[in-house]
């Protein structure tokens, strides 16, 4: 079986996603960590050298590696990854999918605590312009998140949350 995870960056895919592997005992892929392996270089140099939509091609074909390389594996799919090409239906289609639906507000919270230039979409931004752009990214994103087969909402989602839903 393989577990996708999806939701705004900053909504704790990667964390919980690592959690729910090791409770599992299933192999764990962030998605964007795989793409920085395979192209050899960051997804920051990727945006700034061959832009987004060369990215957006970059990420369906991993998306389809990891299916056909893993059995049983939790993927943190990127915060963008549904939104492109048919992905959402792929996604749904080879695995069981959980919308990470946190609050704006709190992935403005852990965004400013990170460091935003190493993420292409963020890089410069002021808190206020930070927060104006997660409230609009996550209104455009929202309708292909809630395709997911589970929605968990809040701001402390936990890996045994999670689990139940499986």
């Amino acid at each position: 079986m393989k577990i996708f995870l999806l939701g705004m960056m900053g909504s704790g895919k990667t964390t919980l996603g690592e959690q729910l592997a090791t409770q599992l005992g299933y192999a764990f892929v962030d998605l964007d960590a795989y793409i920085v392996q395979r192209e050899g270089r960051s997804i920051a140099d990727i945006f700034e050298q061959q832009g987004q939509e060369r990215f957006r091609e970059l990420e369906r074909q991993a998306l389809e590696a990891v299916v056909r390389e893993y059995e049983h594996a939790v993927i943190s799919a990127g915060g963008g990854a549904p939104c492109f090409f048919d992905n959402m239906d792929f996604i749904n289609q080879y695995g069981e999918s959980i919308f990470l639906d946190v609050p704006a507000s709190e992935l403005a919270k852990r965004l400013l605590a990170s460091n935003l230039q190493v993420r292409p979409l963020l890089a410069g931004k002021t808190e206020d312009e930070l927060r104006e752009f997660l409230d609009n990214m996550l209104e455009h994103r929202r309708s292909f998140y809630e395709q997911a087969r589970h929605k968990v909402k809040g701001a402390a989602i936990t890996s045994e949350q999670l689990s139940s839903l499986l």
